[in-house]
């Protein structure tokens, strides 16, 4: 594979069990340990992100890059996107993950127009694909980036302008087509700039008229090439615009099925992003789960002392244990899975780093998906939640929700005595502690 740009690693990643010193040695995560009869690594799914690892030199608001990253000094354009996908591909190698994810512009340079563009994503596209023959590194998703070059700066398919629709348009069909020839099993659109910064600009009805134009549009060139992966819309509240319409699953659920495209697409939920809508990641991965919109997760987190997308490693059991206890009782993620859409700290500089936040991250997950198992196994939940609704499924229940009944009939049965309710409780503190009986056996098991 060329230049070893991570030398300092020089066998794959091993797991050593929980009472490895060894930093560079899992703790937890085995891909082959079964839970609930299947293995780790179908459940989890993970894959590593090429953007924030690869193609991200450290550079913020406030500085320049501080990140070694050797690759990224190459003047060459083609040579220096060619060094990336070879330290790529050793990284993926070398922790042993499964999957990898990528926006156009991460692989291939802008070049002179449109044309040289798909030219030069073509070319390493093709390069990709050995790679991945070689290394065995499958494609979880690929995207488009419409909202780096200043030509996205009002938006893609929000734009006043037409001619940026149909630009985007361009770059999201060759992208899937690109996916699509990857292998890849899933396709994310992001609304990066799909708002608005201020209301005095900004017409909101025709804005998502484009939107709901733009996704039908995707979806119909999914069908005529026979794509068989998942479509998915990844949602945001708000950073870089004041407002983005794909503000929560909630919202996409709502927008897709008001456009008739329901069942077209799923939710790519980020950790992040919920908590920045308001929510937390459970609240986001339990909505989409009852509401057939789970599609794949970014795993991630942020600071709650920052308000901003601070793209941090997820290190939480306690956080990621719930929204996996819903994803095992949805029956799984697959074709989705857990991306690692994360990135070091600006003072992390050794590439090492990266093998280390990689390693925190899935032990993290493993970790959280065997308290979510013994969640499921020992039943309590499940069982609180039934009988906390047992009534809907007594005679009363049935009629309201048959239509059976009126207003009227409901009237008549309280002022005659015959419907008189009794105060239950709702039991929460017993439940937190019934989730921390699983931390903590799960972690003295580990």
């Amino acid at each position: 594979m060329g230049e070893a740009f991570f030398s300092a690693v020089t066998e794959p990643i091993r797991y050593g069990g929980p009472d490895s010193t060894n930093p560079l040695e899992f703790k937890v995560w085995q891909p082959d340990r079964l839970v609930l009869g299947k293995p780790m690594v179908e459940w989890l799914r993970p894959g590593v992100c090429f953007w924030h690892s690869f193609a991200w030199d450290g550079r913020d608001m406030f500085g320049i890059g501080t990140l070694d990253r050797p690759w990224l000094a190459v003047t060459d354009e083609m040579a220096g996107a060619r060094a990336r996908l070879a330290a790529a591909f050793e990284f993926f190698a070398k922790l042993g993950t499964p999957y990898y994810c990528f926006h156009d512009r991460d692989v291939a340079p802008e070049g002179e127009g449109y044309a040289q563009f798909r030219a030069n994503l073509d070319a390493l596209a093709d390069e990709a694909a050995g790679y991945q023959e070689r290394t065995g590194v499958r494609l979880l998703w690929g995207t488009a980036n419409l909202f780096t070059h200043p030509r996205y700066q009002g938006g893609a398919s929000t734009n006043p302008d037409p001619e940026v629709f149909a630009y985007a348009a361009a770059q999201v069909k060759h992208m899937l087509e690109v996916t699509q020839r990857l292998g890849g099993q899933n396709y994310v659109l992001w609304g990066g700039r799909e708002g608005y910064d201020t209301l005095l600009n900004t017409d909101l009805r025709r804005e998502r008229e484009q939107l709901a134009r733009f996704l039908a549009m995707v979806a119909e060139h999914k069908a005529k090439i026979g794509f068989t992966g998942q479509l998915l819309i990844e949602p945001k509240p708000m950073e870089p615009t004041k407002h983005q319409y794909d503000y929560d699953t909630q919202s996409v659920h709502g927008f897709l099925a008001r456009h008739g495209l329901e069942g077209q697409y799923r939710a790519n939920i980020e950790a992040n992003h919920a908590t920045l809508a308001g929510h937390s990641f459970h609240h986001e991965v339990a909505y989409a789960a009852a509401n057939g919109m789970l599609g794949s997760i970014d795993a991630n987190r942020g600071d709650p002392q920052n308000g901003w997308d601070t793209d941090q490693f997820p290190n939480s059991v306690e956080d990621l244990a719930l929204p996996l206890y819903e994803i095992i009782r949805a029956g799984g993620i697959a074709p989705g899975g857990f991306n690692f859409d994360a990135k070091l700290r600006r003072q992390s500089v050794d590439r090492s780093d990266l093998f280390h936040a990689h390693i925190g991250g899935l032990d993290t997950l493993a970790m959280a998906l065997l308290v979510a198992a013994d969640l499921v196994e020992r039943g309590d939940l499940a069982a609180n939640t039934q009988a906390r609704y047992a009534g809907w499924d007594g005679e009363l229940g049935r009629s309201i929700l048959a239509g059976s009944l009126s207003l009227a009939d409901l009237e008549a049965k309280v002022a005659s005595g015959e419907v008189s309710p009794v105060r239950q409780s709702g039991g929460q503190e017993r439940l937190e502690n019934v989730v921390n009986r699983s931390i903590w056996s799960v972690g003295r098991k580990a």
